[in-house]
This record gives C-alpha cells, sequence and structure tokens, in this order.
C-alpha cells in the first residue's frame, strides 16, 4: 500500500573550496599612495590653498638677518616702474577714482619733470592756432570756440615719444596702433576751448579710425 508521507529527498551541503589569500606588493601599495597624494596637493592648488613656491631670477636670498635692525633709514614709498621707462624719475605712481560713471581718474606722476620739459622742447618752435574739426567736410577750420595754439608730435617720433606712447597704451588698455600722435596745447590768460561734444560726424573721419574711445590729458606745467 503506498504512503501517503511526501517523499523527502536528501539535500547535500554546497561544496566548499579552499581559497588562496590575495597578497598585495608593496610597489603597489606605495604607488597607490604616491596617486592620492598627487590628487590631493592638485586639489590644494586647484582652490587656492596652496601654491608653488617660485623665485624671480636674481632675487636676493633669506640671510636669516633682520633687514629692519641693519638697516635703520626710513622706508621708502614703493615704486612702480613699468616696461616704458622714459625719462628722469617719476616717483610713486597711484590712481585716483573721480567717477566711475562716466570713467575719470588721475594718475599721478604720469610724467616725469623731465618728460615735460622734452615735449615742451619739441612743441614750442611749432606751435600754431587750434582748430577744429568741420562736421561737413571733416578738413580742420578755424573757430573762435577754441582760441589755443598747439601742435602734433609724430607718433614714434624717437625713443622718448614711444616710452611716453606705451606707457599710455598700457595705461589704458588701448594698444599704441589704435591711437592718435602726442597733441601738445597751450593756453594763455583767457584763451579757451568751448564746451562741446567730442565726436565726429562727417564721413572721412568716422572711416578714419573711428570715433574716440578714450582721452588722456597730462599737464605739462602748473
Amino acid at each position: 500500500m503506498p504512503s501517503s508521507r511526501p517523499l523527502m529527498r536528501g539535500i547535500r551541503p554546497p561544496r566548499v573550496f579552499p581559497t588562496r589569500g590575495f597578497r598585495t606588493s608593496p610597489y603597489a601599495l606605495a604607488l597607490t599612495a604616491l596617486l592620492l597624494v598627487s590628487a590631493f596637493l592638485l586639489a590644494l592648488i586647484a582652490f587656492g590653498v596652496f601654491s608653488l613656491p617660485v623665485s624671480a631670477p636674481n632675487a636676493p636670498t633669506d640671510t636669516g638677518e633682520d633687514t629692519e635692525s641693519a638697516d635703520p633709514r626710513p622706508a621708502r614709498p614703493r615704486v612702480r616702474r613699468d616696461l616704458s621707462e622714459g625719462l628722469g624719475e617719476r616717483g610713486a605712481q597711484w590712481t585716483e577714482v573721480i567717477s566711475w560713471e562716466p570713467r575719470a581718474f588721475v594718475y599721478h606722476n604720469f610724467l616725469s619733470k623731465e618728460e615735460c620739459d622734452y615735449l615742451i622742447g619739441l612743441a614750442k618752435p611749432h606751435m600754431v592756432k587750434s582748430t577744429v574739426v568741420d562736421s561737413t567736410t571733416g578738413k580742420s577750420k578755424d573757430s573762435r570756440v577754441r582760441t589755443s595754439s598747439g601742435m602734433f608730435i609724430q607718433r614714434g617720433r624717437d625713443k622718448v615719444v614711444r616710452a611716453i606712447e606705451k606707457r599710455i597704451a598700457d595705461y589704458t588698455f588701448i594698444p599704441v596702433d589704435h591711437g592718435e600722435g602726442l597733441q601738445v596745447l597751450h593756453y594763455e590768460v583767457g584763451q579757451k576751448y568751448e564746451p562741446h561734444f567730442d565726436y565726429f560726424l562727417d564721413e572721412y573721419n568716422t572711416k578714419n579710425g573711428g570715433q574716440r574711445m578714450a582721452t588722456l590729458l597730462m599737464y605739462l606745467y602748473v
């Protein structure tokens, strides 16, 4: 007579195979540590937390001496020098903000006394009555609104002029090739240039360079 119990089949336990331990070589550990340190340093440099030391050529080295006690003379103001040295000493230069809108700044000691005298000496023999631009023809004409005298110095005339032009370009962020030649003006007592709009309406001047983006005035004599 068949049994009513369900047949129970035996279940075999899973086979367990012996495994070998994985060994990491010292070379691989050192390489991994080196990569982690490099990534960490790059992250610090990227976020500005850490910077690499850079020494300027011919820079003085630290001898460990107290520089303040070694030199009892008072510290002189820092003088900013640029590539366009020019003539003479200009002293310390700084920019005074007069207005941001519209832009108006005063750059102190932009020229040295020697440079001022040099420009005056170049211009003085060639001064003529100043003119204005005819808005119809684009040519210069005499006008009662402008009674000063002046002249233009050829762009790049000599080493001193090129140095001043380079300095103007550096300060205004306008290339020398996009500028005009230096114009020297002289006003006697009572002479004037009446208020006016300083832009061009004629076709000749708008094609020959376009509108002026900035004007830099240098006082040669006060």
